[in-house]
């Protein structure tokens, strides 16, 4: 599975347990105001199990991303040694598009 699959898996098992967990935390909410011993221990006790899992997604999530970023880095880095006159040409190219849009102004 490439990075990009992984990323999105990841961000939907993420998405998935944020709904938990706004979940868990309003059934908390609900316990509490009913002043129910019995129900807020066990509504606390999915709370703190989801934001367990949720910070565990957010981990991987950020893992994939830096991944993918110094995958990213690395790949640019390789192309501009390889061809170091098309990336001045597109750097000059970009940096003449961004002055005539700032001009503008």
């Amino acid at each position: 599975m490439d990075v990009g699959a992984r990323m999105d898996a990841a961000r939907d098992r993420l998405a998935q347990e944020m709904r938990t967990l706004v979940s868990d935390a309003e059934e908390m909410l609900r316990a509490a105001s009913k002043q129910g011993g019995e129900h807020l221990g066990a509504a606390r006790e999915r709370l703190e199990r989801s934001v367990s899992v949720a910070k565990s997604e957010l981990a991987n999530v950020e893992h994939a991303v830096v991944e993918r970023a110094r995958r990213t880095a690395r790949e640019t880095d390789e192309y501009v040694h390889d061809h170091p006159w098309t990336a001045v040409g597109v750097g000059a190219g970009i940096g003449l598009l961004l002055g005539l849009l700032l001009g503008r102004r």
